[in-house]
């Protein structure tokens, strides 16, 4: 399989920690958001919508969305449950991921990272209250359970890290929330863990589109 990758992306680093933790090689072909890459008519007939990550099925059909290649990736796994409600439950929290946390605390992170927070305070300290929200909702979930689906590590649990242990990045101080903190130490703890997550390039800055700006 080959995945059309950003090395300095979350959504794809979860692609790329999912595949080590089930042993699965990717060949990893390379797109610069930043130089327009994600745009050309080559990587939008892969994905209509211009982004990565886009997993290339060895049939040649297309698959996008994080949260849809790790549910596609774990299949038939122990990290996906094959139950109908524990199937469920793990797409609650990749949703609430993309819908809730990874919107807020990527998007202050990437512009906070790349210059672009500079004079719009107010519009970095909105992403920060809702980000703070979505680490709440975490905390609270986490208060009586080792892994967001119980006691058992799971798709939902790397779907979450990925953009969670950068919270410091958007201003967000994790030492406010020790259920999460220390629920990232048992991920990172959890066999085959890696963290290859790239800084965002210096061009990144300028030019180019990325899903926060």
């Amino acid at each position: 399989m080959r995945l059309y990758d950003f090395n300095a992306s979350a959504n794809c680093y979860k692609v790329r920690l999912l595949a080590a933790q089930l042993g699965l090689e990717l060949e990893l072909v390379p797109v610069d958001l930043f130089a327009g890459e994600s745009q050309t008519p080559e990587h939008l007939a892969r994905n209509p919508a211009g982004r990565t990550p886009v997993l290339e099925l060895d049939s040649g059909d297309h698959l996008a969305e994080s949260g849809a290649i790790l549910l596609y990736l774990a299949e038939g796994t122990a990290l996906l449950p094959d139950d109908k409600l524990g199937r469920a439950r793990a797409a609650q929290w990749l949703f609430f991921e993309q819908n809730l946390l990874e919107p807020n605390i990527g998007t202050g992170r990437f512009w906070i990272l790349t210059g672009r927070a500079e004079g719009r305070d107010e519009l970095v300290r909105r992403w920060q209250k809702v980000g703070r929200h979505s680490l709440d909702v975490l905390e609270r979930r986490l208060a009586g359970h080792e892994f967001l689906l119980d006691t058992s590590y799971s798709v939902a649990d790397v779907g979450l890290y990925a953009y969670t242990h950068l919270a410091g990045d958007a201003g967000i101080e994790l030492g406010d929330y020790p259920g999460v903190e220390a629920w990232l130490r048992r991920v990172e703890a959890q066999p085959g863990f890696m963290n290859d997550l790239e800084p965002y390039p210096e061009h990144a800055g300028s030019g180019g589109r990325s899903a926060h700006g």
